[in-house]
């Protein structure tokens, strides 16, 4: 660990000289002021590490010296404070130095469709993409419909929608990325007379939001289609020809927008959507390709494994992946779903100080 500290010191001097320069181009300078802010927390932590290891240092020169009874009596003292301490902040920072996800401070798309389960599928969507606006709220978030297409009850059949961070918010996909999956609930719908519990599901892809300048999209590549925005249940609403169909043709991925004021909106919304969804392929093609741990970390499975249910008549949430489960299913759908986000995120933790910690045992072996 103490060589990973001195290069992070180092790291962050040279960063802190180059912003002392005041030739530096705006961009140069925004992406350093960024690169100190992501860099700081985690050498305040070694500040604090360090003063505490000093501290016993000192103390130990003290109680060895022999000289001052009282004087080691006090160091004696700080110096079992100062062990009680160093544990929990090398924990910390253990936390702090490990491999950052590049898209963790990205903003999101995040996709919903129906599953199994007909209407009451599409009503559960619908159920999900309250509970992912609700839950923005919350957070202070920022969330834009894209395109949506209901059916005759009222549900989704699919919904797309972006979810941004503005000011000083918590960044999107570091939390929201433990939701990709296939959602199931079981409760009573409004139309069972019989009382029969039902069992439908709903997909959620949650997409890190790509930037032109993360993937080149040639204009050769592109089918571009226009047709006639449409209501519930395929209802066409106008007669202009505003919403747009994008054809990525090597990928053959289909993009459709509508829900924009104009055809340039829709066209540029849709692109937005295409890139994500091809940036993230490449990304899951990569971790295949070579093994990535990702894979077997919490919330970067497969999109068709079973996340989660809700179970409505035992009132109980529960999470597949931790094997965790929590009560108020109606409490959980309004939006209340960040104690979910934080047991996911400590188990993410969990396993990878376990595979740090694996790897730091092999690399001592050899």
């Amino acid at each position: 660990m103490q060589k990973i500290i001195d290069n992070i010191k180092k790291e962050f001097e040279r960063i802190n000289t180059e912003l002392g320069n005041s030739n530096l181009t705006p961009d140069r300078l925004a992406t350093l002021g960024k690169e100190r802010a992501a860099m700081e927390p985690i050498v305040n932590k070694i500040s604090e590490y360090e003063s505490l290891t000093k501290t016993m240092r000192d103390n130990g020169e003290i109680i060895n010296a022999g000289e001052d009874a009282e004087l080691i009596e006090l160091a004696t003292l700080e110096n079992a404070e100062c062990a009680e301490k160093i544990p929990t902040i090398e924990k910390e920072l253990e936390i702090l130095l490990l491999p950052k996800d590049p898209n963790d401070t990205k903003n999101i798309l995040v996709e919903i469709r129906g599953g199994a389960g007909g209407d009451e599928s599409a009503l559960f969507a619908a159920d999900l993409f309250r509970m992912y606006t609700r839950y923005s709220e919350i957070k202070g978030w920022r969330t834009e419909i894209i395109n949506e297409s209901r059916n005759d009850v009222g549900g989704f059949k699919e919904v797309v929608f972006a979810i941004n961070a503005p000011g000083d918010t918590d960044p999107v996909y570091q939390s929201m990325k433990y939701e990709s999956g296939v959602h199931r609930v079981q409760r009573i719908p409004e139309t069972e007379k019989q009382g029969r519990i039902h069992t439908s599901t709903a997909t959620v892809a949650v997409l890190p939001e790509a930037e032109e300048v993360d993937i080149v999209i040639e204009t050769k590549d592109l089918r571009i289609d226009t047709f006639a925005s449409s209501g519930p249940g395929g209802q066409s609403v106008n007669t202009t020809m505003s919403a747009v169909r994008i054809t990525h043709i090597p990928t053959n991925t289909v993009v459709s927008c509508q829900d924009g004021k104009s055809q340039h909106q829709n066209k540029d919304q849709a692109m937005k959507v295409l890139r994500s969804r091809i940036l993230q392929k490449q990304q899951e093609e990569h971790a295949q390709k070579v093994g990535d741990e990702r894979r077997s970390q919490v919330g970067t499975g497969d999109r068709s494994e079973k996340i989660r249910t809700y179970n409505a008549p035992q009132d109980r949430v529960t999470d597949h992946r931790i094997k965790q489960s929590w009560s108020n299913v109606e409490k959980i759908l309004a939006g209340d779903i960040a104690p979910l986000i934080a047991a996911l995120q400590e188990e993410d933790i969990r396993i990878k100080l376990e595979q740090q910690s694996a790897k730091n045992d092999n690399a001592d072996a050899s």
